[in-house]
């Protein structure tokens, strides 16, 4: 999957509008992106890539698990916001983690364009659990793959409490992002009150085991906490609540998935900033972050990057 090739070909896509093209484009994009999760699997015999961590497990087996960060634009943006993406393009050094934008899904296409060459990957913020349908107002995941992206959000709590979402509709979707080759970013997390009755643990965990589908790798999932007192609020859990939480979560993918629970990695998400992004990286079981606005810049974004290199 040689960058300069993916971009060749994308430039071809957007010369050739005709259907074979779609059609080129749609398989493409699905096999590239086979191709990127093959080179990230997880191996023991595997000399990791820069902003990866190769640790080990209790049982003694080496795994990898990328450091990412990724940012979610939420409602927000437009063309002019293109021009952050750009900059943000050219500020990554070769250590850099994983990062991926997750902007508006009107803006997909034009994101994709803008980071064109450079590392970044960009995802959709939702998918409907179907593969198409009379759904108006909701698109496919595979219509995500198709402009090229990787990753997809399922699951955030905004959309939970919004527009009703069940841990079953969560896991209905992150499926079909698997079927249209799409990485799934499953979001979990605890309201206040939740967490003011000391029942984060407990809630979290219910969470994760129905909203994680059979067969969750560490190729095609991503889980975020993000707790939902603390998303645009500026309040942060402390550093021992984010590791209890985070180790907990990792003691129940291992329960469930056994040494592949070792490779799937979990970001944390929730007024992430410049300003604490170092502090909440020292957490072992903290892979990266799902960050809000300060991913809308990238004077606020890359210094948030640059301390999960660093973690």
């Amino acid at each position: 999957a040689n960058p300069t090739c993916v971009a060749a070909f994308r430039n071809d896509i957007r010369l050739d509008r005709s259907p074979a093209m779609s059609a080129r484009a749609s398989s493409f994009g699905i096999i590239i992106h086979s191709m990127f999760r093959v080179a990230r699997r997880p191996s023991a015999t595997t000399i990791p890539m820069l902003g990866t961590s190769l640790k080990q497990t209790k049982k003694g087996h080496m795994y990898m698990r990328r450091k990412l960060t990724a940012g979610n634009w939420k409602m927000n943006g437009n063309r002019g916001l293109m021009a952050e993406l750009g900059t943000l393009s050219g500020s990554q050094s070769a250590d850099a983690p994983e990062i991926v934008i997750c902007p508006p899904h009107p803006l997909l296409t034009r994101a994709i364009d803008a980071t064109s060459g450079s590392p970044i990957e960009i995802g959709g913020q939702d998918c409907h659990a179907a593969t198409k349908g009379a759904y108006t107002g909701d698109v496919a995941a595979s219509m995500i793959a198709e402009t090229g992206a990787t990753f997809v959000i399922v699951g955030h709590s905004e959309r939970r409490d919004g527009h009703s979402e069940s841990d079953e509709t969560v896991r209905s979707k992150a499926e079909a992002a698997w079927a249209a080759g799409l990485t799934a970013i499953i979001c979990i997390g605890e309201s206040d009150a939740e967490r003011a009755g000391n029942d984060t643990l407990q809630i979290i965990a219910e969470q994760l085991q129905a909203s994680l589908p059979d067969g969750a790798t560490a190729e095609n999932t991503v889980v975020a906490y993000e707790p939902i007192w603390a998303i645009g609020t500026g309040k942060v859990p402390t550093l021992a609540q984010i590791i209890e939480t985070h180790d907990m979560l990792r003691g129940e993918l291992l329960t469930r998935l056994g040494e592949a629970g070792t490779g799937i990695r979990l970001l944390y998400g929730g007024s992430v900033k410049p300003t604490n992004a170092a502090e909440i990286f020292q957490a072992e079981n903290v892979d990266g972050a799902l960050v809000g606005g300060a991913s809308l810049k990238a004077a606020d974004f890359q210094p948030i990057i640059d301390a999960l290199a660093a973690s």
